[in-house]
C-alpha cells in the first residue's frame, strides 16, 4: 500500500508511522484549515488553554502533539520555556520554520525521550485522540512532569445538551468534508479526523482515563457548548 491510497478507515488503526503520515501530508495548509473548519474558535480554544495552563515566566513546559507549534507559541509568548514534541516530522519542518525560538523534538508520545520529573507542565492539544494507547500517554505525560505539576488536555468532545449535540454531529458530518475537499490537500485525512473527532470519549470519561493514569484533581470544564473541554489535573506530591 502506498502513502497516496492510505484512506480514513486505515488512519483510524491509529498506527504511529499511519498518523505521522497522515500529519506530514496536511502540514503545509493544517493551520490555515484549523481556522476554516472551525470558524476562527481554534485561536479562542488556544487561549482557553493558556489560561488552564497559566504559565509562569521560566518554567519548563511540554507541549505533546505540538505539529506545527500553534499552541506552543500561545503558551511561549508567556514567558514560559516550552518544548514541543511531536510524531510527524513534516508538521516539525514547518513548525521550525513558523517559530524558530521554539524548540522542536521529534517524538512518540508513548514512549518520550525526557528524563523523569523534567517539566512543570505538560498540555496536548488536539492531539490525545490521535495516541492509540491513550492511557500510556497519560502515564508517560506523568511520568516526565515534576510532582506537583499541570496536565492541560484540550480535545473535541461531546455537547452534554441534545439538540447541540445534534445539530454539531450533523456540522461534522456534512459540513466539514465539502469544506475539507475544497481547502484542504489530503481530504481523506479531514475524513479521518471527522471520524475520529466522533468516536472520542465525552468529558466524563476521558475524566476517569486521566484519573486512572494516575492523575489526581481531575476537572474539566466545557469549551463552546461542549464542541472541545479542557481537562486539568495534578501530579501527586509523593
Amino acid at each position: 500500500m502506498t502513502d497516496a491510497s492510505l484512506s480514513a478507515n486505515v488512519y483510524l488503526d491509529k498506527n504511529p508511522e499511519h498518523i505521522a503520515t497522515l500529519f506530514d501530508r496536511v502540514a503545509a495548509r493544517y493551520d490555515l484549515n484549523n481556522a476554516l473548519l472551525t470558524g476562527g474558535m481554534d485561536h479562542v480554544w488556544l487561549r482557553a488553554v493558556r489560561n488552564a495552563v497559566a504559565p509562569q515566566p521560566g518554567e519548563l513546559l511540554l507541549d505533546v502533539a505540538a505539529g506545527t507549534g500553534a499552541s506552543s507559541a500561545v503558551l511561549a509568548a508567556t514567558g514560559a520555556q516550552v518544548v514541543a514534541c511531536d510524531i510527524s516530522e513534516g508538521m516539525i519542518e514547518v513548525g521550525r520554520q513558523r517559530h524558530p525560538e521554539i524548540e522542536f523534538v521529534h517524538g512518540n508520545a508513548m514512549d518520550m525521550d525526557f528524563e523523569d520529573d523534567t517539566f512543570d507542565a505538560v498540555t496536548i492539544v488536539w492531539g490525545l485522540r490521535n495516541i492509540p494507547e491513550t492511557d500510556t500517554a497519560l502515564k508517560e505525560m506523568l511520568r516526565v512532569t515534576k510532582p506537583g505539576g499541570r496536565l492541560v488536555v484540550c480535545e473535541f468532545s461531546t455537547p452534554p445538551n441534545p439538540s447541540f449535540r445534534r445539530l454539531f454531529r450533523g456540522h461534522m458530518e456534512m459540513v466539514i468534508p465539502p469544506i475539507a475537499k475544497a481547502f484542504a490537500d489530503d481530504p481523506d485525512a479531514y475524513d479521518y479526523l471527522v471520524e475520529s473527532i466522533l468516536a472520542w470519549p465525552d468529558q466524563e470519561e476521558l475524566g476517569r482515563m486521566i484519573l486512572e493514569s494516575g492523575w489526581e484533581n481531575v476537572e474539566y470544564r466545557n469549551l463552546t457548548g461542549g464542541i472541545a473541554a479542557l481537562h486539568r489535573a495534578t501530579k501527586p506530591v509523593v
